[in-house]
């Protein structure tokens, strides 16, 4: 007889109150994934990478909807979807930063889908890896990206341990630079975690980009009002407006006074497996104005320590490119 290359047979849960999802997630663990928007998700199980016995269809949870006001800012539902990030008002007036990059996100199909827990949840688009081969992040003991010989010039600059694949996320960035909080969950307990300590690399955890457990579900994500109305930037380099993920992207968000940097946050993204801080940018800006003068004082610095692969050299001057658009822009 022969063999036939069969889906998996999965379970399929539709809770529609948090607390029942979290039970199924404390219970299945990593045996059960989790379901938003499905734009990952559907791609590893149709690939057979993935094979879940179980799916947790978590979109008939309505607390885990919307984006509300709160004393400190704004608290955003795990489900709201990008589009309605990028449309939203409140978002587009006081934190403009989020919306351009959530609007910036693949096409606008995915992002009429898509969610923000999904888009800060997602693997790494490593192809090696995505294709199924026992690399390091696979469980094997080899990293296929990291070869004269390989297609690299997508992956990292810098923090590569074992596996060279960047972060994915175009919301990551943004969400790092306005200090967002990240609202997890399990049975019977919550923990509030920065964004910035959200995303783990390879030295931390080689088979996860955040510090999510099998067991814990990404409720919801606060804003502080520390950032609202600031002067932001935001751009990403991609080989198409449209679909492709970033070669390189930068989210910043500074104050100003009397005409000089007084706090500034610049976070790059797609040049490692986290959201970068450059902090030696930051500190040197600080008390600087924003010009042509303070962007060459800088100058080759966002690039410095970069290891680059055999075909990602040019992350280095579009790095350096993109904080000059920030000073200049």
């Amino acid at each position: 007889m022969p063999a036939y290359d069969n889906m998996p047979a999965m379970e399929l849960y539709q809770p529609v109150q948090v607390e029942d999802a979290l039970a199924l997630a404390s219970r299945l663990a990593d045996r059960g994934w989790l379901l938003g928007g499905g734009q990952d998700t559907y791609g590893w199980i149709k690939d057979r990478a993935k094979r879940p016995e179980a799916l947790i269809d978590l979109n008939g949870i309505e607390s885990m909807r919307g984006i509300r006001e709160t004393s400190d800012g704004i608290e955003i539902g795990a489900l709201v979807t990008l589009t309605e990030i990028g449309s939203n008002p409140l978002i587009r007036e006081r934190y403009e930063l989020l919306a351009k990059a959530a609007s910036a996100v693949a096409s606008p199909q995915i992002r009429n889908v898509g969610t923000i827990a999904g888009n800060v949840s997602q693997d790494v688009r490593c192809w090696y890896y995505r294709r199924g081969l026992d690399c390091y992040r696979a469980g094997g003991n080899l990293c296929y990206a990291d070869t004269p010989e390989a297609q690299n010039r997508e992956h990292a600059l810098f923090n590569a341990s074992r596996c060279v694949a960047v972060t994915p996320s175009d919301t990551g960035p943004a969400l790092v630079a306005l200090e967002a909080q990240m609202v997890i969950n399990r049975e019977g307990s919550q923990r509030v975690v920065s964004a910035e300590d959200f995303f783990v690399g390879p030295a931390i955890n080689i088979t996860s980009t955040t510090v999510m457990e099998p067991d814990e579900i990404l409720t919801a994500v606060r804003i502080p009002a520390k950032w609202a109305n600031a002067e932001y930037f935001y751009e990403k380099v991609a080989d198409r407006n449209v679909w492709d993920f970033a070669l390189v992207s930068m989210a910043a968000v500074m104050r100003t006074e009397g005409g000089n940097i007084q706090e500034s946050r610049l976070v790059c993204g797609a040049v490692e497996c986290t959201p970068r801080r450059l902090r030696s940018v930051e500190q040197a800006i600080q008390g600087q104005p924003r010009n042509q003068a303070t962007a060459d004082m800088v100058a080759g610095m966002a690039s410095e320590g970069a290891q680059p692969l055999t075909h990602n050299h040019f992350k280095m001057p579009l790095m350096d490119s993109l904080v000059e658009r920030v000073l200049t822009a």
